[in-house]
């Protein structure tokens, strides 16, 4: 039997029995109640009983649903993403609240809910989506099922990159929670969810209209052809001052969570707090807001086009944009230009924009009928697997289809030609060319530098081909950045090229920030950036950047970069800035202020390593930029995998500039102003060995270099008989992380405490003697070492310059394995770092970074030395000995990773296995690289095609045990030093 829904809904059908459900709501934001509002009227519809657990406001469910069938118990039992503002998500803060919300009290929370839902005799659990109610529905023997586009297991994992792996048992916990549910009702944009055992894919949960586009306008008394925008930010915008002349001429803004007391423009109107957001969406005509389930889902539902501007942090957001863009439903704005009021452009073309989404929007009714199914027994989906192993296998799994190639497609063209009265013309198609929609290399004169046989080089030139024959007003569908990188340059002016390389970082590692040597390979992988600079008032300029110089009184130096490779990543693809952002008067702004400018959007953040070369050109040589500059940088480079991407952009950008506009850099100082961008405008704690292989390394030969601060040694030619492989473990390497920075604190730590310990052995000389490190040494014990030797380690400079021997007969016993911040300031002051500090309330592991430079440096000289021997098995076994220990002692002090041990181990595995084939073991050793905490491995290994099988036996072990198939790093190229620049020009036709 069916029946009606009173309040107009569609039919459901009539329960064989009265049900009571629990229906769980997560505290992270109103979309999830919304949704969940769509689920529960349809069961109460049905005459079930729907206890709501939730910490949102009352009125979001009582508005809509009038039913003592409806209650509603305010308990917070998760706190999703804490939100610094509206557009910024906390990552620390959200992991450390989570802890003392769900995890501290977790065992009253279980015992509480177990207790309350037997009191209510609870047929189902629904969850939305709240881990812990997952198994506290298990403990109880109830049935549970989530409904959800993400779960929060997938959303953290990448917070514990930033944030640190002792946060790590909070997303395998969540995990394990999920994998008690039954199953997962998956809503459309939904994120991977490798916890759940099994799925069933539901439509669109919108909430339905209440009232006509032509009632709503009415009530609000506003006419039919006045162009309305609803700005919807949640409940966060309250203190933002909005400006009447945001608004293109004529428009009204209807204004969600704006406070009681702020006040507001004449063309802004304030809404009630519980107004109802589907029916002012469909009488608007765009909207301008953040991405949320909700807002998506109801402005596909309703075809209303979406301004939207980027949240920073929140992983659900790329698989939402990428379901918005392709029913060309969405535009992306600039943070800048939402907080600078340039909004013109972006309002005016979103009215022309045509959403196309005609999918059914019944997702609740659906839902509900699942349900209601489940609780009375149905058996929908059977089959078991522990939710923390799957998504120990699976994670990087996920990671890679949030970031995978061809996701966006479909995206509006919006980085059109603007229509500028300099007489700039279109660039022309392939057709108007060649008559061919062919193009290569060779349709650019070089009129300086050589390709030197490169390959990737000419691929690069054959790209920026490609977009010189682009129609960016094409109906085909095409990327935001070939859009943008279409109209980028003026192809009949000269354009500078330059490459720099990755590296594989053999031995030295962490220990050039300690004045290591160091022994870098740079990898055949490189980043490719053109520039083209131009007079301000010629520069082809994207539409938002015209209009927001128009605002601005005319033509002034502006950059504009293209990424490619943004989707890979979930960063915006384009960054454009006024270059007088740069200078306070007739001077540049300080590096505190330029490292804030980028900060401001982490999906923008990205252009600190291009712009910030620009940035410190000015600060460091005193370079005054008066031209306009494009740049477009195009990397093979993949970032994450500790393979340096960050400084091959650095180093190619920096090159390009300086080509461009006719600097003379040498490589080594150029790697040391590009180590100062990174440092000082990016905000990443790294040594600079990374620049210095980039720029002044050669292929198929080791950058043997004292990092003391730069000195390059020489360069060392790789044997014939050895090979070096890199391997990706598919974990994400991040310089700027918080492991990489904290060992880099207590090694700064280790190096204080034994400076300050040899100016107490000085002392100890003297007859008024102070207390030692240890309290109590006898200073007779150190008569033999001598004043000099202790004069010198009191002012050590690099630690990497106390012998092992020194360190482990006099300092060693007193460094501590772990000592709290406040402790080491009270004790010592500073810690001498100028890129890092120390936090007075986190503990830090001292025993083990001081440890690793001091004898990393030993191992590192031994291995140099070891690779001139006699060529034999035994120098292969040294050196891959060294590389082991090295490896271990990433481990030790916390950089280690489970993918990268995993790998290191199968090495082992393969290289100490019996074997029938004669010549002994071809693989010899290896270890983490660069920064550690994930990212690659080094393998070192005879040069044969039995070596390289088993490095491909390697891949397939660890894609069949993880799910990954790891990335091989192997072959070399030069540096950016050796490559120089290339300066190209379109050829004219004949």
């Amino acid at each position: 039997m069916r029946v009606r829904d009173g309040d107009g809904g569609g039919e459901v059908i009539a329960p064989p029995q009265h049900l009571v459900l629990a229906y769980y709501i997560t505290g992270h934001g109103f979309g999830h109640a919304t949704r969940a509002l769509e689920v529960v009227r349809h069961l109460v519809a049905t005459g079930h009983d729907v206890h709501v657990v939730t910490a949102a406001p009352e009125f979001v469910f009582t508005t809509e649903i009038s039913s003592p069938c409806l209650h509603i118990r305010k308990v917070l039992l998760d706190c999703g993403a804490v939100q610094a503002d509206a557009l910024t998500v906390d990552r620390l803060a959200s992991l450390e609240k989570y802890h003392q919300t769900a995890v501290v009290p977790r065992e009253s929370i279980l015992k509480a809910e177990v207790e309350w839902l037997n009191s209510i005799k609870a047929d189902l659990v629904v969850s939305d989506v709240v881990p812990v109610a997952c198994r506290a529905a298990a403990d109880a023997g109830i049935r549970s099922v989530c409904v959800t586009n993400f779960s929060w297991d997938f959303i953290y994992a990448e917070y514990v990159v930033a944030a640190g792996n002792h946060h790590r048992s909070i997303v395998w916990q969540i995990a394990e929670d999920y994998s008690h549910c039954e199953f997962l009702l998956r809503l459309p944009g939904y994120c991977p969810m490798p916890a759940f055992r099994d799925v069933i894919d539901v439509p669109l949960v919108v909430r339905r209209l209440h009232k006509s586009r032509s009632e709503v306008r009415k009530e609000l008394g506003i006419a039919d052809d006045i162009k309305v925008v609803i700005f919807n930010f949640g409940g966060q915008p309250a203190g933002w001052e909005l400006k009447r002349e945001w608004l293109p001429d004529g428009w009204l803004c209807l204004v969600c969570g704006a406070s009681d007391t702020q006040e507001l423009p004449p063309n802004f109107i304030k809404l009630a707090k519980d107004a109802y957001t589907p029916d002012l969406m469909a009488a608007s005509d765009c909207m301008l807001g953040k991405i949320g389930y909700g807002t998506v889902s109801e402005a596909l539902a309703y075809k209303l086009p979406f301004v939207f501007v980027r949240r920073d942090y929140f992983n659900e957001e790329p698989f939402l944009r990428n379901m918005l863009e392709h029913y060309q439903c969405g535009i992306e704005m600039i943070r800048r230009d939402l907080l600078t009021g340039h909004w013109k452009p972006y309002l005016l073309h979103a009215i022309t924009l045509q959403p196309c989404y005609d999918g059914p929007i019944n997702g609740g009714e659906v839902a509900a009928h699942i349900l209601q199914d489940t609780a009375v027994g149905k058996k929908y989906i059977s089959g078991k697997l522990s939710g923390a192993r799957r998504l120990r296998d699976a994670i990087v799994l996920g990671y890679q289809l949030q970031r995978a190639p061809g996701r966006d497609v479909g995206i509006p063209d919006w980085y059109s030609l603007s229509e500028k009265e300099t007489g700039v013309r279109q660039a022309p198609t392939s057709h108007d060319i060649n008559g061919s929609a062919e193009l290569s290399f060779e349709d650019f004169e070089i009129l300086h530098g050589d390709m030197q046989g490169l390959t990737d080089t000419m691929s690069f030139l054959k790209s920026l081909s490609g977009l010189a024959g682009n129609d960016p007003r094409s109906p085909e569908k095409q990327t935001r950045e070939r859009t943008a990188a279409s109209v980028l340059f003026d192809w009949e002016e000269e354009i500078y090229v330059a490459r720099a390389p990755g590296r594989l970082d053999v031995m030295g590692g962490i220990a050039d920030y300690s004045g290591s040597l160091v022994l870098q390979m740079p990898i055949r992988e490189a980043c490719h950036v053109a520039v083209q600079r131009s007079d301000p008032s010629k520069q082809k300029q994207w539409k938002h950047t015209q209009a927001r110089q128009l605002a601005n009184g005319g033509a002034v130096p502006v950059l504009q970069i293209v990424s490619f490779g943004s989707e890979l990543s979930n960063r915006a693809p384009t960054f454009d800035m006024d270059l007088s952002d740069f200078m306070d008067g007739d001077k540049p702004i300080s590096y505190d202020k330029a490292k804030e400018y980028f900060s401001l959007d982490p999906s923008q953040k990205w252009a600190a390593y291009v712009a910030g070369t620009i940035f410190v050109l000015m600060t460091e040589l005193g370079v005054r930029f008066t031209d306009s500059m494009s740049i477009l940088v195009s990397s093979s480079v993949p970032e994450g995998k500790g393979v340096s991407s960050s400084a091959s952009v650095e180093v190619a950008s920096m090159s390009a500039i300086a080509a461009a506009y006719g600097l003379n850099i040498a490589p080594r100082d150029l790697a040391l102003l590009c180590q100062k961008v990174e440092n000082r405008v990016v905000g990443a704690p790294c040594g600079v060995m990374d620049q210095m292989a980039s720029a002044c390394g050669e292929a198929n030969k080791l950058l043997a270099m004292v990092c003391q601060p730069a000195e390059v040694k020489e360069l060392v030619n790789i044997p014939t008989h050895i090979r070096f492989w890199g391997l990706d473990s598919g974990i994400r390497h991040s310089v700027g992380g918080t492991d990489y920075g904290s060992v880099r604190v207590g090694t700064y730590m280790g190096r204080k405490m034994i400076k300050c310990a040899a100016s107490d052995l000085l002392s100890e000389s003297l007859p008024s003697c102070v207390p030692t490190l240890s309290g109590d040494t006898n200073p007779e014990e150190y008569e033999e070492h001598g004043v000099d030797l202790l004069k010198s380690e009191a002012s050590m400079e690099y630690l990497c310059n106390l012998p092992p021997h020194r360190y482990e007969a006099v300092y060693a016993k007193d460094i501590p394995e772990v000592i709290t911040g406040d402790a080491f300031l009270d004790k010592y002051g500073d810690h001498n770092d100028a890129v890092t500090q120390v936090d007075p309330k986190r503990s830090y592991c001292v025993k083990a970074p001081t440890r690793h430079p001091i004898y990393e440096n030993f191992r590192v000289e031994a291995f140099k030395s070891l690779l001139t021997a006699a060529k034999t098995d035994g120098q292969l076994s040294a050196l891959g000995e060294l590389m082991y220990q090295c490896h271990y002692s990433y481990n030790a002090c916390g950089l280690g990773s489970d993918g990268t041990d995993r790998l290191v181990n199968l090495v082992q595995e393969i290289q100490h296995r019996k074997t029938s084939r004669a010549g002994g073991p071809s693989l010899f050793g290896a270890k983490i690289t660069g920064g550690g905490s994930g990212g690659s491995v080094c393998v070192i290994g005879k040069n044969c095609l039995r070596s390289s099988e088993e490095i491909f036996e390697i891949q397939r072990r660890y894609k069949a045990a993880t799910g990954y198939l790891p990335i091989v790093f192997e072959g070399s190229s030069p540096g950016a030093g050796k490559f120089g620049y290339l300066k190209i020009r379109r050829r004219r036709s004949a």
